[in-house]
Parts: C-alpha cells; structure tokens; sequence
C-alpha cells in the first residue's frame, strides 16, 4: 500500500504540520494571555514568578519563539523550505526563553521541567530536523 499522495508527500506531512501549527498557535495564545494581569494571578507561584519579572529580551526571546514556529509551520505546510530557517529562529527563541526561567531561583516540579522546558526544546528541534528532512526528500522547496 502506497502512502504517498499524487504529489509523493506521505500524509504524516500534512499532520505534522498541521500538530506543529496548533501547538505554536497556542503558544501565541499563551503569549498573549500572559499579558493580562488577572489572569497570571491563576497560575502556579513558579510560573507567575517567570512571567512576572521576564525582563524585556526574554519576553522577546518568547516571541520570536511562538511567532517564528507558527510562521514556520505554515509555511512548512505550504512546502516552503525556508520553513526550516523560522524553526531555527523558533529553537533560539526558546532557548532564550529557557535561559530566563533556569536562572531564576525557582524550584521546578517534574510537570513543569517536561512541560515548560523539554517539551518546547524537543519539538522546536524536532520541527527543525523534520523540515529538512522534508527538503531532502523532495517535499518542500
């Protein structure tokens, strides 16, 4: 059974790019909801204490993060090699990010080590890795 389409993509293409477009969007949600005061009082006291003193580079760092991997989803889905080069953007974007939250003194629960910083870290170099390899196959251009 073949499963590549009439253009030879095979279909997780398509899925895992649009599961990196959702999980950028949301972090682009996230972003945005992190500027509203009220609701940063609901967080936990570790992630209320990485917002609320985020100097302005990491709060840049975070941008360039969300915005960078969402753009570079789409235009990954778009077949778009340059796709690649927003996800590096996206990886140094959360690197900063991480950098701010690590030199905080902050006591991280296991939750919030996978989910605040291995998770963004492994799909940012993920979503790298797989553009390329995209491109290597023939995919995107």
């Amino acid at each position: 059974m073949n499963d590549e389409n009439a253009n030879g993509i095979h279909w997780s293409f398509w899925v895992i790019g649009a599961v990196g477009l959702i999980w950028n969007v949301l972090g682009i949600a996230n972003y945005f909801i992190q500027m509203d005061p009220s609701v940063i009082s609901a967080y936990r006291e570790s992630e209320q204490a990485i917002i609320v003193g985020r100097p302005a580079w990491a709060t840049g760092a975070f941008a360039i993060a969300v915005f960078g991997g969402a753009i570079g989803s789409l235009l990954l889905l778009l077949k778009k090699s340059v796709a690649s080069y927003l996800f590096i953007a996206s990886l140094v974007g959360v690197i900063g990010t991480m950098i701010h939250a690590l030199g905080l003194d902050i006591e991280f629960g296991g939750g919030e080590i996978a989910g605040i910083i291995i998770m963004p870290l492994v799909v940012a170099a993920f979503l790298i890795w797989y553009a390329r390899s995209c491109q290597a196959k023939g995919w995107i251009s």
